[in-house]
């Protein structure tokens, strides 16, 4: 099957289970998709089991502004075939806490560079990207990722650095990272 024939078998059955309560109660909390079906994620991982993971759909899906399909993409993208450079690109399309999160998780904890990326991108201006550092940084020590006594210094000191003025998505994520943190260094 094409890839472009794939995306248009996924979007079918993503319109057989859409929930239009629940996109429209992820628009009025703030999360703005360009088509969101309102799928939860079971289901949406159920979908993804259907499709073995392939790069040159998840580019394409990604590639799509529709919320269920960037979801699939960090499923579906396997990550020893997702570089650094590619991680830099996807990362600037990131525009909320949803997406950020689950592509951390599904995605980009899983790339072999993904601690080289927690500094480079915890520094960046725009806060997606710092958010997708601190929650990379705080999904590495949950996976029992070591750190050395530098970086867990540099880690506390840029997430204690985040303002009263910062979104809450940013403030969010750097709390996230410095109580993994300090489970880690506590020997959890």
């Amino acid at each position: 099957m094409e890839t472009v024939d794939t995306i248009r078998d996924i979007k079918r059955q993503l319109r057989l289970v859409m929930n239009g309560a629940a996109s429209a109660a992820m628009r009025k909390g703030g999360l703005a998709y360009g088509l969101n079906f309102g799928v939860e994620l079971p289901r949406i991982k159920e979908i993804a089991a259907k499709y073995r993971p392939d790069s040159r759909l998840a580019q394409a899906l990604w590639k799509e502004p529709v919320r269920e399909c960037r979801i699939l993409a960090a499923l579906l993208q396997p990550a020893e075939e997702f570089g650094q450079d590619l991680a830099e690109v996807w990362v600037e399309d990131v525009d909320n806490m949803e997406i950020a999160q689950l592509t951390v998780m599904n995605l980009f904890s899983r790339l072999p560079c993904a601690p080289q990326l927690v500094f480079r991108w915890i520094a960046d201006e725009r806060e997606f990207v710092q958010v997708c550092g601190f929650l990379l940084a705080a999904r590495l020590l949950s996976r029992g990722v070591e750190i050395s006594p530098r970086a867990a210094d540099e880690l506390r000191d840029q997430a204690e650095a985040v303002g009263p003025d910062a979104s809450y998505f940013l403030r969010k994520a750097a709390a996230t990272a410095l109580e993994k943190l300090a489970g880690e260094q506590a020997g959890e």
